[in-house]
């Protein structure tokens, strides 16, 4: 089940938030656990297991680190770490890995029908983020299974994040704001996920698939242009609408998540990039390898860099594609680090340093949508001139009709923090809040019809964390 569906919208949402606040105080936690995994559970029943299975791990893991001998604490630290770890290599990984080593011509190891738990990825994080912070002594252990099962399995943000940790969580288990100040919040951050996803990601996402479907050598040098750009908006509002669907969930329960991203695309360098992308996961990393590998006070931290960036492009999927993208990110990260180090003061102007992460970025994008390294470096080729297409399928004006042209625009204006600067300057001209909230309600409404319009009449309705 996602959150762009009819059954989600007119059902699911519906009966799981008014039986939500009929419920008393005392057994709200363990229907939302109950909704939760009914949420996930809802197309392949059979995941529901691996979700329970990290769930005894965890639990029994921070009993046992909180009440074993310090002898002992280390081991099963260790070997909870690890029991998370060979789940989501065995899910996600070992199929990779194997065809890998079968190439290398050395072995010869059977590859297995293994399908993709939804959501492995970050729900796996979630956990051991808990019994990490409980082993360094940021947290207290959770004696209560049903509040830490809810902590891994809560519905809003399972299966596309943002990643929440357990010591910004743990709190607001027994203790949250359930207010209609919250709620009325909560439903319009919603409603604006939604209509990222709906109106411009979705929009924008038939044109990329058609594109990247077609062998490379069929789009023209201006067709691979749009393609990339398409896909540079269709990744960010896809991602972020999840986001703040999840955040806007968060908030009709009751629960405040962090914030996962901070206008990305505004970037002046790839290190500031990556502070406004994926919040949420760039944390997690610095916080639990970054950090201990020795980050900037101890060891190489080029090479810490490279190992982070390194495990980043594995966490976003199981192909050589991505972790090229993640060490291509790397690899700008630590040139500007040397250049910041050695103090080399060049005066570049904002717009220079804007185009040069743009491109960094968008250049990275081809290698996290190809299928393959071949696919990308020939999209590239063609991209930049170096090589010429041939048995070309369709012009560029196939694609750029009113409508992706219109939704393009949208999309590079949302994408900056254009309609963030014009409400605070409404807020200036509006001196009365009735007037304020009248339009924001108008606003809410439109964009809320329309992205219900797209979600009946369209049978596109993609969900690209299926590979995360």
């Amino acid at each position: 089940m996602v959150f762009s569906s009819t059954v989600f919208l007119c059902l699911f949402l519906p009966l799981v938030l008014g039986v939500y606040y009929v419920l008393k105080l005392g057994y709200r936690n363990i229907f939302l656990l109950l909704a939760s995994l009914l949420f996930y559970a809802w197309g392949e029943p059979k995941f529901i297991f691996i979700m329970m299975l990290s769930i005894f791990i965890n639990y029994f893991s921070g009993l046992l680190i909180e009440y074993t001998h310090n002898g002992w604490k280390k081991f099963i630290f260790a070997i909870g770490i690890l029991a998370n770890c060979f789940i989501l290599f065995y899910f996600k990984y070992f199929n990779f890995f194997a065809d890998s080593l079968n190439h290398l011509g050395f072995v010869n190891i059977e590859l297995r029908n293994i399908i993709l738990p939804i959501g492995i990825s970050f729900f796996t994080f979630q956990g051991m983020s808990y019994i990490i912070d409980l082993y360094m002594g940021k947290v207290e252990v959770q004696k209560n299974f049903i509040n830490l099962a809810l902590y891994i399995a809560l519905f809003p943000q399972l299966v596309a994040g943002p990643i929440v940790r357990y010591k910004d969580i743990n709190d607001q288990i027994n203790n949250r704001q359930c207010n209609e100040g919250k709620f009325v919040i909560g439903i319009q951050r919603f409603i604006i996920g939604l209509s990222k996803k709906m109106i411009i990601a979705n929009q924008v996402g038939m044109v990329v698939d058609s594109i990247f479907n077609l062998p490379y050598y069929q789009n023209a040098f201006f067709t691979t242009w749009l393609g990339v750009i398409c896909y540079t908006l269709q990744v960010y509002f896809d991602f972020s609408g999840y986001s703040d669907m999840a955040i806007g969930l968060g908030k009709m329960f009751g629960f405040d998540f962090l914030e996962n991203f901070n206008y990305p695309y505004i970037s002046k360098s790839i290190t500031e990039f990556w502070r406004r992308w994926h919040i949420s996961l760039s944390s997690w990393f610095k916080d639990y390898i970054y950090i201990p590998l020795g980050g900037n006070r101890t060891g190489n931290v080029y090479f810490n860099l490279l190992i982070v960036f390194l495990v980043t492009g594995i966490w976003h999927g199981a192909a050589w594609n991505f972790i090229i993208w993640g060490l291509w990110h790397g690899l700008f990260l630590i040139i500007e680090r040397i250049v910041k180090k050695n103090n080399i003061n060049i005066k570049i102007p904002n717009i220079i340093k804007h185009i040069y992460t743009m491109l960094i970025v968008v250049i990275g994008w081809v290698f996290f949508r190809a299928d393959t390294i071949e696919y990308a470096m020939g999209y590239l080729r063609i991209m930049f001139g170096l090589q010429q297409p041939y048995d070309v399928g369709f012009s560029i004006g196939y694609y750029l009709n009113k409508l992706v042209i219109v939704t393009i625009i949208i999309g590079v204006v949302s994408s900056l923090p254009i309609v963030k600067l014009i409400g605070n300057k409404m807020t200036e001209v509006f001196k009365h809040k009735l007037t304020i909230q009248v339009l924001k309600n108008v606003y809410m409404y439109i964009l809320f019809l329309i992205s219900i319009m797209l979600i009946v009449t369209s049978t596109y309705n993609p969900f690209i964390y299926f590979r995360f």
